[in-house]
């Protein structure tokens, strides 16, 4: 089962309303806790930013089994009580989860192939930094819907 999920994304928060925001979801996540790993946005290109994500994944696996979603509008779209569900699955997974969101510019075809799900959160293309924080609530919106808290009314 796993003990935390990790989001890697490209970029930083760099509004404090934002960060506000998101720590706010992040302190009422528990089940399981959510861990954010920030990465330098890449002013070469997509191919050098997803060999840094990779090269996290890597790290953060330390070879263990990974199982990394990538965060796109061309991805599968579920309501919110789906992604409950999905998550529940991907929580009693032994393998390490990765949610990545990438830069500006997209993932690069080497990411994408990486990846064993595309999810996507809206039809609607959001800038990285809003995705991030949609992400986050959702998370937290799923946590509550699997235990039943009113938060999801």
């Amino acid at each position: 089962m796993a003990r935390a999920l990790n989001l890697i994304v490209v970029g930083k928060l760099k509004d404090p309303h934002l960060e506000a925001v998101e720590a706010d979801y992040l302190k009422r996540l528990s089940a399981p806790e959510l861990l954010i790993h920030e990465l330098k946005a890449s002013a070469e290109n997509k191919s050098t930013e997803g060999e840094a994500i990779l090269r996290k994944v890597r790290e953060l696996s330390q070879g263990g089994a990974t199982h990394l979603i990538a965060m796109t509008e061309w991805g599968r779209r579920q309501t919110s009580v789906a992604f409950a569900e999905w998550t529940k699955g991907l929580i009693e997974r032994p393998a390490k989860i990765f949610f990545l969101i990438a830069g500006a510019e997209g993932f690069s075809e080497e990411v994408l192939n990486s990846c064993q799900e595309r999810i996507s959160l809206s039809e609607l293309t959001f800038p990285h930094k809003l995705a991030r924080i949609l992400l986050v609530e959702q998370l937290y919106r799923a946590q509550t819907i699997r235990s039943g808290h009113p938060y999801h009314n």
